[in-house]
């Protein structure tokens, strides 16, 4: 029996190192960049706070998808809707973090993905405008 935490802790490496190293990254596109495919349609920007963030304030252009939304699960019919195929989608939230959670959740729906790692107000910053309240 004292073996047994090795052999778990063994399996556990093996599995560990076997799974596939699709881990979502931070884009090493520049904003300009990012910026210059949203203008030519060739991307789409989905904000993946919460709608509570989002009512606050939020990027003009952008398309609000959740991430807890995305944890749940979605249907593939809902999201088809919300962000279309075949572009970019560059995912973006507070800090940059969650933009990478998400970003692993979209790449298994098939997604092209470039995580951000510039949050909402470093976008702001940057050259990105905030969208007008009929924008919501």
């Amino acid at each position: 029996m004292r073996n047994s935490g090795k052999t778990v802790l063994s399996g556990l490496l093996l599995v560990l190192v076997t799974l596939p190293l699709q881990a979502a990254e931070h884009t090493k596109d520049s904003l300009d960049t990012v910026k210059k495919n949203l203008e030519q349609n060739k991307a789409v920007l989905v904000d993946v706070r919460e709608l509570s963030e989002w009512n606050k304030g939020h990027l003009k252009g952008a398309i609000l998808v959740p991430l807890s939304k995305l944890r749940q699960g979605v249907d593939k019919k809902w999201l088809e809707k919300k962000i279309p195929e075949g572009k970019i989608v560059y995912t973006h939230c507070a800090r940059g973090f969650r933009a990478l959670l998400a970003g692993d959740l979209l790449k298994k729906q098939g997604y092209r993905v470039r995580c951000l790692k510039q949050g909402y107000q470093e976008l702001l910053e940057g050259p990105f405008e905030r969208a007008d309240k009929a924008d919501k």
